[in-house]
């Protein structure tokens, strides 16, 4: 990936962060975790810095990154607990934690994902945050999805989209403005800390904020009702998470009176980024990229109730 200018300065803030923390440092390489328009992040040994979105609320992240500090049985609390600025971009530090292996997933920590979301959900935000970024970043990738030429593979997307109640495409205010919740759960939001075998802990606090809990069980529901998600890795995390007492469905019983929207949602969503994906890769989208877009048709045309039944 070609270096942006923002990166070597970057690396350098990550180095004297390691450095302040430790007078002896292991030093070695620095990595660079991610690259992209809405993040970069690289790690120099225990240190991990991250420039966030351009145009990311500051005043927001920062009200985030100070529930992470507050709340650190939950969440990686940043080591410092306001973002600075380095082309303008605001930059958070963090310790580094390891992070859930892509490669061995029946080690895949489904029953710590549950109880921490479940935690979460039962904490009160302890200062006042803005809603949960989830719909707004579904909204964001259906907005990019019509900016695709392949009007045909979006068809059905856009069509189960415009199912969805408006507080789910980010049009009304979300039903709930209380429950704290993370707004982009998934396995990669997770990680060992201290490292390498420290207890789990979420990571990335740029959609957290209050809302509707159940956003935060829909991707694995979405994967799980696509046939993307073994049943026992689904039923795993979900039992996990009503035996932490969370609330976004019932104690037991159905859960999917509370999940089917947000479900439908993340399915939206993910489906909409797969196409964009695949074209600005100039390709058609693989298997998986294809059911997602395949449920959304089906999402479309079939009742509510029934969707829920084939879910089960």
């Amino acid at each position: 990936m070609t270096s942006t200018p923002l990166l070597p300065d970057l690396t350098a803030q990550a180095i004297a962060a390691a450095h302040s923390r430790t007078s002896a440092c292991p030093c070695g390489a620095t990595v660079t975790l991610a690259e992209r328009p809405d993040a970069t992040v690289v790690r120099h040994a225990d240190t991990v810095a991250k420039a966030h979105a351009p145009d990311i609320d500051v005043p927001g992240l920062t009200s985030r990154m100070t529930v992470a500090a507050r709340l650190p049985e939950i969440l990686l609390p940043p080591l410092t607990p306001i973002p600075v600025d380095l082309h303008d971009r605001p930059v958070s530090f963090w310790p580094y934690g390891t992070p859930v292996d892509p490669e061995d997933p029946d080690a895949a920590p489904w029953e710590a994902a549950a109880t921490l979301l479940a935690r979460l959900h039962r904490t009160p935000a302890p200062v006042p945050l803005p809603p949960m970024r989830g719909p707004a970043k579904a909204a964001l990738a259906l907005s990019r999805l019509r900016a695709t030429t392949d009007r045909t593979l979006a068809t059905p997307v856009l069509r189960a989209w415009d199912t969805l109640p408006a507080w789910a495409r980010d049009e009304a205010p979300q039903p709930d403005a209380t429950t704290l919740c993370h707004g982009d759960l998934h396995l990669g939001q997770l990680v060992r800390h201290p490292a390498p075998g420290g207890p789990w802990r979420l990571i990335d606090v740029d959609d957290l904020g209050v809302g509707v809990p159940a956003w935060d069980l829909a991707r694995p529901a979405a994967w799980f009702a696509c046939g993307l998600l073994p049943p026992d890795e689904w039923h795993r995390f979900l039992t996990a998470y009503r035996a932490a007492g969370g609330p976004a469905v019932p104690a037991d019983g159905d859960p999917w009176p509370a999940l089917d929207v947000p479900a439908r949602a993340l399915t939206v969503q993910t489906a909409a980024r797969a196409i964009t994906k695949a074209a600005a890769e100039g390709r058609r989208p693989d298997e998986i990229e294809q059911a997602l877009v395949d449920a959304c048709d089906r999402m479309a045309s079939v009742p509510t109730e029934l969707v829920r039944e084939e879910a089960k």
